[in-house]
C-alpha cells in the first residue's frame, strides 16, 4: 500500500513538473503574440507634402486626423467642398485633414503637384494639407498607405483602397479607429460624431 501511494506521489509530481514547463513554454509564445497586437501609430511617419517639404505626422500628435486619397478628375472630386467644410468646422477642436493624390483608379489623377496644387485651391479653397502624389495600392503602394491598410502594420484591421475619397479616421494618438468607404460624404453623421 505505502508503495502505492509512493508510486502515485511520484507520478503527480512529475505531472506538476511537467505542467509547469509547458507553462514557461506558452508564456513567451503569448507575450509575442502580445507585442505582435500591439497598436501602432501614424506619428512615425514623414511624408514629402504638395509643396516639396517634409511633413512629419508626429506634428499632429494630439490631433484626429482624417486621411483620404485624393482625385482631380474623379466623379466623387466634389467631396473636396465637403472635406474643407469638416475641416474649417473642427480644425479648432484638434483635427486635421490630410489629403494624398493619388491616380491608382482609371488614371483620375494625372496631374503634376503644382497643378494638383492649383487645382484644389482655384476650384474648391482647399487649406487642409495635401501631399505629394503617391500610390494607395499594388505593388508600388506607399509606406504610410500599407500602415493604413495592413493590419499587421497598424495593429487595428486590414483592409483595401476601393477607389478615390476612402477616408481613415486616427484618434488623437494616431491610432487607427474607422476606415470609411469612398461613397461615405465627409460630412456623413458617422464621420462627424466621432469628431465631437
Amino acid at each position: 500500500m505505502i508503495k502505492l501511494i509512493s508510486t502515485f506521489f511520484g507520478i503527480l509530481s512529475l505531472l506538476t513538473c511537467k505542467d509547469k514547463s509547458i507553462r514557461q513554454d506558452i508564456q513567451p509564445s503569448n507575450n509575442k503574440q502580445a507585442m505582435l497586437n500591439q497598436k501602432n501609430s501614424i506619428h512615425q511617419f514623414q511624408v514629402k507634402d504638395i509643396n516639396g517639404k517634409t511633413f512629419d505626422f508626429s506634428s499632429l500628435k494630439g490631433k484626429k486626423i482624417l486621411v483620404v486619397n485624393v482625385a482631380s478628375k474623379c466623379g466623387l472630386t466634389p467631396q473636396y467642398k465637403d472635406l474643407q467644410t469638416l475641416y474649417t468646422q473642427y480644425k479648432d477642436k484638434n483635427f486635421v485633414i490630410v489629403g494624398f493624390p493619388a491616380n491608382n483608379f482609371m488614371k483620375q489623377e494625372p496631374g503634376s503637384d503644382q497643378e494638383i496644387a492649383s487645382f484644389c485651391e482655384l476650384n474648391y479653397g482647399v487649406t487642409f494639407p495635401i501631399m505629394s502624389k503617391i500610390s494607395v495600392k499594388d505593388s508600388d503602394i506607399h509606406p504610410i498607405y500599407q500602415f493604413l491598410t495592413q493590419k499587421s502594420k497598424n495593429g487595428v484591421a486590414d483592409s483595401t483602397v476601393d477607389w478615390n475619397f476612402q477616408k481613415y479616421l486616427l484618434d488623437e494618438n494616431g491610432f487607427l479607429v474607422e476606415v470609411f468607404s469612398p461613397r461615405t460624404l465627409p460630412l456623413d453623421e458617422k464621420i462627424v460624431s466621432l469628431l465631437k
